[in-house]
């Protein structure tokens, strides 16, 4: 008893309070040393880093505020200035954010952009409720508002007949339009229906199954419908062609589109390059080496110009359509690359532990594999979509009109000719990128820090 008690007065309540640290380790001075100074290597890089800084950000500060001009109505307010011309950004402001498009009707756009940002904070905030009607909301109605808003809505179907039916004579015009309306949506039906049957046939040769394919299928031929009901009815809009839209407008129509559309595309190539069915291996292998292999620059080219050659006569597709189209695929491929790393990083223990809980391939994908994957791959994820949304300004090329095209072109403005317009207009293109690129930077970094903490 008297050892028992005599031991039990060494035993502690609570815990020590944590020590202090070193004194050689605390405050700004040791952090400098030990992050900037703490070799020969790291010595050369800061000071080779403090002179680029003090050869490029006073002249830069002095360039874009301090010898700036910050009013005027033309070019003479700027023809003797040494700085930044901020008149000419703000007498072409429209033109760099809406194009072409009508100055009374940039409500159009304006309402666009609202709802966007309406629906895309939830979705960046991890604790907004509704997670799943505010994604459905983004990606499968927000398309179509966006469409019907910027363009004006009826597509007017029919335009795709004109030169592949016979014209209906002896029709009044009502007639003959819901006679061409009818063709198109019995041509639809008969197309459909021949690649339901293509894809059964397809399912029962690989082993699928054939009702999930059909199921899926129909349900995606379903959706088509629908968004072509939808971008076909007459709102009572002034239509505005996609000619007519330009600048910041196109850059997120582009950006935008490729980002949501070949994130799931990519997924889709990556499982199925691993898969263990040869004719979906080799046809996601193929598909992502020829557009892997292929610049960009020769695929919107292509898009734009030769496919136009390779469709029947009277069918044709809005230019913008193309590029987008072009765009995404191209990106696609790239992205089915970065996450098939993400995949190749799980352990096999992972398959094995889902096959023991009897989950089916796609639940293991869906449930186990695919979210672990996808954190690792955050920073190749990102990389891509900010790449994609720099490339953007290629879509020049094929006459499309984007932020820097529409920079480039009020260039040509004579009233505004003066030395430093040039300088100022790229200055201010760039200031745009970088917000866009950085912002999206930055909350990649919160994602990985987010679930790196979750993962503890």
């Amino acid at each position: 008893m008297s050892t028992q008690a005599a031991g039990a007065s060494f035993v502690r309540s609570e815990l020590l309070p944590d020590r202090p640290p070193p004194a050689n380790l605390v405050g700004i001075f040791p952090l400098l040393r030990e992050r900037l100074f703490s070799n020969w290597l790291n010595i050369a890089l800061t000071l080779m880093s403090l002179a680029i800084i003090v050869l490029v950000v006073p002249p830069l500060v002095r360039f874009l505020f301090i010898d700036a001009v910050w009013t005027g109505t033309s070019r003479d307010a700027c023809v003797s200035s040494s700085g930044a011309c901020w008149p000419f950004i703000q007498a072409k402001i429209g033109q760099f954010i809406y194009g072409f498009y009508p100055a009374e009707l940039y409500w159009r756009p304006n309402l666009v952009f609202i709802a966007g940002a309406l629906l895309v904070l939830p979705l960046l905030i991890p604790a907004a409720p509704l997670k799943k009607l505010n994604a459905i909301l983004f990606l499968g109605v927000y398309p179509f508002f966006a469409f019907v808003i910027l363009n004006g809505g009826n597509l007017d179907l029919r335009r795709f007949l004109i030169g592949r039916f016979v014209r209906l004579d002896g029709l009044p015009l009502v007639g003959e339009v819901a006679g061409l309306k009818l063709v198109f949506w019995l041509d639809f039906l008969l197309s459909g229906t021949a690649l339901l049957a293509v894809a059964i046939i397809a399912s029962a040769i690989i082993g699928a199954s054939a009702r999930a394919v059909a199921k899926t299928l129909l349900l995606v031929l379903g959706c088509i419908a629908l968004a072509l009901l939808a971008v076909d009815f007459d709102f009572g809009l002034q239509p505005v062609g996609t000619r007519s839209w330009g600048g910041l407008l196109v850059t997120l129509v582009v950006a935008i589109t490729g980002i949501v559309a070949s994130l799931p595309l990519g997924i889709l190539l990556a499982l199925g390059r691993r898969s263990e069915m040869p004719i979906v291996r080799f046809a996601s292998v193929v598909f992502i080496e020829f557009w892997r292999g292929v610049p960009l620059v020769t695929v919107l080219f292509f898009a734009t110009y030769m496919l136009p050659f390779f469709l029947p006569a009277g069918v044709n597709f809005d230019g913008l359509l193309r590029a987008l189209i072009g765009v995404t695929l191209f990106s696609a491929a790239y992205m089915a690359e970065v996450i098939r790393g993400g995949l190749q990083a799980i352990p096999k223990g992972q398959y094995e532990g889902a096959a023991s809980l009897g989950l089916g391939y796609w639940q293991t994908m869906n449930r186990i594999v695919l979210p672990q994957a996808l954190v690792i791959v955050i920073p190749g994820i990102v990389n891509s979509f900010i790449a994609l949304f720099k490339d953007t300004t290629l879509v020049l090329i094929v006459s499309i009109f984007d932020l820097l095209g529409q920079l480039r072109a009020a260039f040509s403005d004579p009233n505004w000719s003066s030395p430093t317009t040039l300088f100022t207009g790229f200055a201010f293109a760039g200031i745009v990128y970088f917000i866009f690129c950085a912002g999206m930077s930055r909350y990649a970094l919160y994602l990985e820090r987010r679930a790196a903490h979750g993962s503890r």
